[in-house]
């Protein structure tokens, strides 16, 4: 299993980790609605995996967590501010990690994740190789900046994706099925990989995933989301004795629904 090192380059008031406040968030396209009313709060510094079946609305109200998306109506806040506001991304930094990993298949490794810093002029050029460097180093990755995606396994872009992330520094990290299309052992490899930059690089964690055991295994809270409302909302523990049948049956399809413990649903 490829490791993650615990050598902390960034300081606590470098990266300080934010919280989010998602408030009766609603999100139309047309007649559809898509989002419903939908409210929770996310700690700073902690990991909050949001699970629920194909299109629930899970990718969507990550795009109104990063700002790609706008409210019907409600309100998101990063930090205390919008997250619809247009100057979102000058006080808060975020970094979304993609399910494909979006990295750019002409580039190199290493103009991957240079790309961003050289177009935001945040460093000259030599501090730009410190920043991308470390953030190799940490991902397990110093021999593949020169390679090109092609030349990576599925894990390996996942991990270049992440590392490029991690060189904005970011505050809040969001990430859209980080582990689909791996196998165990990469998956759990990814699954230590966002459980330490939660420990030992102060981010707060935002997680999109249908992944039962990298949720039950990372997530501090889990969320819950069916037809657009939120249905589950609570710590690791509670999601595995759900009162609500259609959460019992997500989290496993084999669930004997006529349990007596489980509570009718309410209109």
């Amino acid at each position: 299993m490829a490791s993650i090192s615990t050598h902390n380059p960034f300081t606590a008031t470098e990266t300080p980790a934010v919280g989010v406040i998602v408030d009766r968030l609603c999100k139309n396209f047309g007649s559809l609605e898509v989002l419903k009313d939908v409210s929770f709060s996310v700690e700073a510094g902690e990991i909050f995996v949001l699970m629920g079946p194909s299109g629930s609305g899970k990718s969507v109200l990550l795009k109104h967590i990063v700002g790609l998306e706008f409210p019907t109506s409600g309100k998101v806040t990063v930090d205390g501010h919008d997250a619809a506001s247009e100057t979102i991304r000058d006080k808060v930094r975020m970094a979304l990690v993609f399910q494909a990993g979006a990295l750019f298949n002409s580039l190199s490794v290493y103009d991957n994740l240079a790309l961003y810093p050289r177009e935001h002029r945040i460093a000259k050029e030599a501090g730009i190789r410190d920043k991308v460097m470390r953030a190799l180093q940490i991902l397990s990755l110093e021999g593949t900046a020169q390679k090109f995606p092609s030349e990576l396994s599925g894990g390996m872009k996942k991990r270049v994706a992440i590392a490029r992330a991690l060189v904005m520094e970011p505050q809040l990290m969001l990430y859209d099925e980080p582990t689909s299309e791996l196998d165990p052992i990469m998956s759990a490899t990814i699954s230590e990989i966002i459980a330490t930059l939660k420990d030992e690089y102060h981010v707060t964690s935002i997680v999109v995933s249908h992944d039962r055991e990298l949720a039950l295994g990372i997530a501090d809270r889990i969320g819950i989301l069916m037809d657009g409302k939120l249905a589950f909302l609570g710590t690791k523990e509670e999601v595995q004795s759900p009162t609500d049948p259609r959460v019992a049956e997500f989290l496993n399809p084999k669930i004997d629904l006529k349990n007596p413990r489980f509570k009718k649903l309410e209109n």
